[in-house]
């Protein structure tokens, strides 16, 4: 995306000149949100899962 920007012409607007510069840096930000989000979830079931199942095997063996 870095190299896609710079091939472009530099946009005449001073203001639309520095979104530009910076949305490469916000793309990257929530691509790594959203990896996290996932990564929470995941982390998070697999968590809640052995609780569970520590639960049930606790319970049965009572």
């Amino acid at each position: 995306m870095y190299i896609q920007q710079k091939l472009n012409p530099t946009p005449p607007d001073p203001v639309q000149a520095k979104v530009m510069q910076f949305l490469p840096i916000i793309f990257t930000a929530f691509l790594l949100f959203s990896v996290r989000v996932v990564l929470y979830w995941v982390v998070n079931n697999i968590l809640s899962i052995a609780q569970q199942w520590k639960i049930v095997r606790t319970i049965e063996g009572k």
